[in-house]
């Protein structure tokens, strides 16, 4: 008989989850994976497949108006938001599907339970009260949103984990946050048409972004019709027959259909027995994990948003992937976390891969800035006012590319080839050597001849 029932129990079916439950399996190990809502995780469910389809829709309000400088007589358009989520949601049930058939097909044992630790080698699947040992745990819950401000009638807010389903699209709406989820949802709801207010503690949105990215996408943003409220949080959430009156901290008053607070998201860890078995958590609930994400408890393992490290669906699949290599795999495997490429699905679009100016300026000694902004060619014939903004960050003295970033139409896109190059070391000298693909808007970046800006540390400031 065997010592343990399973030699991997996986708590999560999401992104981080499922790859290690696969790849554990693909090893030989026996695997078990319980999942409490819907399996997919929240980039699948209620995160980045259903928001980047949103994305797509706002979009079109732009590609409507702009058809008319290409000849073309379009009608008054309108949008449908039940149709929409209808689609969003059948997509989503068929991605959810797909994830299942492959855990089954990987020969992964999948329960639809709430599971919690019991002890360190025994897990509690709460639908039927069966206890599961285990071998090694990983815990691969994820985060949740944080209803932050806790102010008098926080309760009548929604957070991400709601606007998917709404069953009428708010004609008003107040966005409490700056970071990713609150300015996506921001550009993309002004579009479809949506009345928007985002209010913030921070006098800029994207804090750690790079500073001229920042400011570009912010006043791109008001040109489409969002309005800032900078420096402020909600103080109270009143609700009325009309909807709900917002009073921010500095005292102006808002009318508007739905809040919806994007402050924040915590690791996942609350209820399930993590404390008890002697895991160590940070002081946001985060699982402490060494660099092949194992905790303090030998047996007990843990990867993607519940860890805290980066919170990105692909960096939660490849530490998943690391994890099983590690532990089932004999092969000992790290994530490496230097030059992860991302992108922010505004519009316009942000992609980014390495140093800002200001980390890059802190960290070397000489640092060279090489910088465009221009009208992208659509742009001509449209009359829209969008420009695009192109920025490479180099190091002055050994010619390394620090740090690539980019606004504007398919910067997502860009990011990812680009985070190959910075990743690989390559040198200003490789993206000049290079022939550009004209016309498109990435050729300026090998285009780029002349540098706008030399930064260099005197000796006082590498004292």
């Amino acid at each position: 008989m065997a010592e343990y029932d399973v030699d991997l129990f996986v708590i999560g079916a999401g992104s981080g989850g499922v790859r290690a439950a696969r790849i554990a399996a693909s090893h030989g190990a026996r695997v078990m994976v319980a999942e409490e809502f819907r399996v997919g995780g929240t980039c699948v469910i209620r995160g980045c497949v259903p928001k980047k389809l949103m994305v797509y829709a706002s979009r079109y309000a732009d590609e409507f108006a702009d058809a008319a400088g290409f000849g073309w007589s379009v009608p008054a358009a309108s949008f449908d938001w039940t149709k929409l989520v209808a689609g969003k949601e059948k997509e989503v049930t068929r991605l959810s599907g797909i994830y299942r058939a492959n855990l089954e097909k990987s020969g992964v044992a999948l329960v639809d339970s709430r599971a919690v630790v019991e002890d360190v080698n025994k897990i509690r699947l709460l639908a039927d009260d069966r206890l599961i040992s285990a071998r090694t745990i990983l815990v691969a819950t994820g985060g949740r949103p944080v209803l932050v401000p806790t102010v008098p009638g926080v309760e009548h807010a929604i957070t991400s984990n709601e606007i998917f389903d709404l069953p009428e699209m708010p004609k008003r709406i107040l966005i409490v946050g700056g970071g990713y989820i609150a300015v996506e949802f921001g550009a993309l709801l002004v579009r479809l048409g949506s009345e928007v207010t985002l209010a913030m503690r921070a006098d800029n949105i994207l804090r750690g972004f790079d500073e001229d990215m920042r400011a570009a996408l912010r006043d791109a943003m008001v040109e489409a019709g969002v309005t800032f409220k900078f420096g402020t949080l909600p103080s109270r959430i009143d609700k009325t027959e009309d909807g709900l009156v917002v009073t921010l901290a500095n005292g102006a008053v808002l009318d508007v259909d739905q809040v919806m607070l994007a402050t924040g998201r915590d690791p996942n860890t609350s209820g399930l027995g993590l404390e008890k078995v002697g895991v160590a958590l940070d002081a946001i609930g985060a699982v402490k994990v060494d660099e092949y994400s194992q905790s303090t408890v030998p047996s007990i393992y843990a990867v993607g948003d519940v860890t805290n490290r980066i919170a990105l669906t692909p960096v939660a699949i490849r530490e998943g992937h690391a994890f099983t290599d590690t532990v089932f795999g004999n092969k000992k495997t790290e994530v490496d976390y230097i030059g992860v490429p991302t992108a922010v699905f505004t519009t316009p679009e942000l992609g980014t891969v390495g140093l800002t100016e200001t980390e890059a300026r802190e960290a070397y000694h000489c640092v060279d800035i090489y910088q465009t902004s221009f009208r992208p060619l659509k742009a001509t014939l449209s009359g829209r006012a969008e420009k695009m903004l192109m920025k490479l960050i180099v190091d002055g003295e050994t010619d390394r590319v620090l740090g690539v970033h980019v606004l504007g139409e398919s910067a997502g896109e860009m990011a990812q080839l680009l985070g190959v190059a910075v990743k690989m070391g390559a040198k200003k000298a490789d993206f000049d050597a290079t022939m550009a693909v004209h016309p498109t808007a990435a050729e300026e970046f090998v285009t780029l001849r002349t540098r706008a800006a030399r930064y260099r540390k005197d000796a006082a400031d590498m004292a």
